[in-house]
């Protein structure tokens, strides 16, 4: 079963007398453990896309399945229960409580999932541990680096053992080489099993990624699922004498 379904997905805002529609006729699917670019210029869609994914927001017209389950029949209690235990969230700008130290922070998600207490610090250093904060955690985040405050905010983010990652371009606050840290620890995530989906405008993120979506408009301008399956039968033709019937660029 495809982690998410989207089928005819559309969201239009009415600002006075004016309405935008920032997605049109939106469908995909995607793979538990599946990795996802979503590019595109400003104003595409991408951040609408993901705050629909997240269960932030609700689309206008269409259907969204998570796990098998139409989102739009949720009670708001079930809402809140889905966004805190199957998906996490990593922000470009980390969001973190900056009167919270690190361990309290992570210890958020289960706070809100009615962890005992005792649990919570256990779960929450661990996470820590795995995103070698071992000896930053009663520090505040003005006391941390960009980088190690991103990897607070991944560790929130997975404390709770999610299906889905979202990240609205965890590494354009930081520097190249940290950002490349931080995009090497979430391809490690993903490599584990956890669906990872990433909005970006950087190139060499999306390289990273197993699949790219390019928005334009509010629609899917192209899929590279799609490409790499013309290309696949594009070869398989020409190795049996055949001419292709299509022209495809191969992802760099």
């Amino acid at each position: 079963m495809p982690l998410i379904v989207l089928d005819g997905i559309g969201k239009r805002y009415d600002l006075g007398e004016i309405a935008v529609d920032a997605l049109r006729n939106v469908s995909l699917a995607i793979e538990p453990g599946e990795s996802v670019a979503i590019m595109g210029a400003s104003g595409s869609g991408k951040s609408t896309l993901l705050g629909l994914l997240g269960c932030l927001d609700a689309p206008t017209i269409g259907s969204f399945r998570l796990s098998g389950e139409e989102v739009g029949r949720m009670s708001s209690s079930r809402l809140a229960d889905v966004r805190c235990r199957k998906i996490g969230f990593v922000f470009q700008g980390f969001n973190l409580l900056p009167r919270l130290t690190a361990i309290e922070n992570v210890e958020l998600p289960l706070a809100y999932a009615e962890e005992p207490a005792h649990g919570r610090r256990n779960k929450a250093g661990a996470m820590l541990k795995r995103v070698g904060l071992a000896d930053r955690m009663n520090h505040f985040p003005s006391q941390l680096s960009g980088g190690q405050q991103q990897r607070v905010a991944i560790a929130r983010a997975l404390v709770n053992s999610p299906d889905l990652i979202l990240a609205d371009e965890p590494t354009g606050a930081l520097d190249s080489s940290t950002g490349r840290e931080i995009l090497e620890l979430l391809c490690t995530i993903n490599g584990e099993g956890t669906a990872l989906v990433i909005v970006t405008h950087d190139p060499g993120v999306a390289s990273a990624m197993r699949r790219t979506l390019t928005l334009k408009d509010g629609n899917i301008e192209s899929d590279s699922r799609f490409l790499e399956s013309a290309d696949v039968s594009e070869s398989a033709e020409l190795s049996q004498g055949g001419q292709p019937h299509l022209q495809v660029v191969p992802r760099p």
